[in-house]
Formats: C-alpha cells, sequence, structure tokens
C-alpha cells in the first residue's frame, strides 16, 4: 500500500501494480503504457494538475476501483475496462477512446460490465462505448458525446444529461428516473424502446421534441 505518494511526469510501461493499493497519491501527469492495473484500487487520488492528465494507453483495468479521484482529462486509449469502478470522481473531460469494458468467455459470449456513479462526466468523451445494462447513476453527463453509445439497460437514475450529443445512442430499456433530461430530443436516438421515467419527465421530454403540452 502506497499512502500519500507523489510520483510526477512518470512512464510506467509494462508495470505491475496489479492488486495495488493507492491512498491520498499524487500521480501527476503520468503515463501508463501497457500497465497491469487488475483489481488495483485508488483512493483520494490525484491524477491531474492545470498542465494536463494521466494518459492510460492498451492498459489492463478489469476489476480495477477508482474512488474519490481527480481524473480531469483523463485518456484511456485502447484499455481494459471490463468490471472497472469509478465512484464520485472527476472526469471531466475525459476520454475512452477504442476502450472496452467487455470480457469474451468463450468464442460466442461477451459479457460488459462497469460502473461510473456520482462521476463528473462533463464534456467526456464516451462516443460508441458499449456499456449496455452499466450503472451510471447519479453522474454529472452534461455536454458529455454519448452518440453511437450503447446504453441499453443501463442505469441512468438521478444523471445529468443537459445538453449531452446523443446522435444514434441506444438507450432502450434504460433507466432514466429522476435524470435531468430538458432538451433530451428522443428523435436522436437509435432506440429508446422500454426507456423508464417518471409522470414529471415525460413532459420535458415532448417539449423537446416540439409537442405543445397543454392541460385540457
Amino acid at each position: 500500500m502506497l499512502v500519500g505518494c507523489l510520483i510526477e511526469d512518470a512512464t510506467l510501461a509494462a508495470t505491475v501494480l496489479a492488486g495495488a493499493r493507492f491512498e491520498r497519491c499524487r500521480l501527476i501527469r503520468c503515463r501508463f503504457s501497457h500497465a497491469d492495473l487488475r483489481e488495483a484500487v485508488f483512493e483520494d487520488c490525484r491524477f491531474a494538475d492545470p498542465a494536463g492528465g494521466a494518459s492510460f494507453a492498451f492498459s489492463r483495468l478489469e476489476a480495477a476501483r477508482l474512488a474519490r479521484c481527480d481524473l480531469t482529462h483523463a485518456r484511456f486509449e485502447g484499455c481494459d475496462l471490463y468490471d472497472v469502478r469509478f465512484e464520485d470522481c472527476n472526469l471531466t473531460g475525459a476520454r475512452f477512446s477504442r476502450s472496452s469494458f467487455g470480457r469474451a468467455f468463450g468464442r460466442k459470449v461477451e459479457r460488459i460490465a462497469a460502473e461510473l456513479t456520482g462521476c463528473n462526466l462533463e464534456l467526456a468523451d464516451l462516443s460508441g462505448a458499449r456499456l449496455p445494462g452499466c450503472n451510471l447513476a447519479r453522474s454529472r453527463l452534461r455536454e458529455a458525446d454519448l452518440s453511437e453509445a450503447d446504453l441499453t439497460g443501463a442505469d441512468l437514475s438521478g444523471a445529468d444529461l443537459f445538453q449531452a450529443i446523443i446522435e444514434n445512442a441506444k438507450l432502450a430499456g434504460a433507466d432514466l428516473r429522476g435524470a435531468e433530461v430538458s432538451g433530451f430530443d428522443l428523435r436522436r436516438l437509435a432506440a429508446y424502446d422500454d426507456l423508464k421515467i417518471t409522470p414529471d419527465q415525460q413532459f420535458r421530454l415532448l417539449d423537446a421534441m416540439g409537442i405543445d403540452v397543454r392541460p385540457e
């Protein structure tokens, strides 16, 4: 376990940190390249400063847990993120390019699992992300890029989706109860059948579609 450590501008290439635990550490502008971070735990850690964020390139973060971490402008490129858990993290402007939240179990079976709960994902890039059935409850997704993302059956309850980019996203069966959906135009989605909302949300959704709802 590392507590209160400081690592700056380091490149951790092919470094094995599986199962490692970091508490209140500062890993400023570090680059994790082909690193093994499976089941690693980061609590109250800071990865960013005004000069830039951390970079995770082709690294393994399966079953890793990051709680209350500052990952502003972090880049996850080509990473394995199956069963990763981000809890109450600042992921403002984070990018998840070509990263996968799935794992193959045999030739025909793939499972997808991830939790991004209570996180700030404002301006984050999750375009094309495959997150069906995953938990994004209470996360702030204002102006996040969710275009062509697969959020089928995902838990987005209590999330803030104001001005999120949702072109061709799939939200069939997703739970949006309690979410901020002002300006959320369902016509821009690829699928939204069986979407779960509350009665008061229906008026905001209809208004976003240009339908004038008036009392009798």
